[in-house]
């Protein structure tokens, strides 16, 4: 079942782990090896999760990375639902097997 208007990765990352663990940006970003700038940019929704970053995020907050997979799986097939016209799409169906 998909979740209504889930939120984006970096919203979860914020909200979740670097608010209750008073971790400020810097700090977060040099312990999961990247940029402040990409961190930064996660956090504010302009990026998202790579298979790559799920792997430090996982590392760094001790979850697994399809953690971070599906929040970002969640956020993309809701924002891509919101704009996609289906009505164009013709449903395939497998032949017949007639014995």
């Amino acid at each position: 079942m998909r979740m209504h208007n889930p939120p984006h990765p970096g919203e979860v990352l914020k909200g979740l782990y670097l608010e209750p663990l008073n971790l400020t940006v810097t700090a977060a970003a040099k312990a999961l090896a990247v940029t402040r700038k990409t961190l930064s940019e996660l956090i504010n929704g302009h990026s998202g999760i790579s298979a790559e970053k799920a792997l430090r995020l996982a590392k760094a907050f001790g979850n697994d990375p399809d953690v971070w997979l599906r929040h970002k799986r969640q956020y993309d097939l809701w924002q891509a639902g919101q704009v996609f016209d289906a009505s164009m799409v013709k449903r395939l169906h497998k032949p017949e097997i007639r014995a």
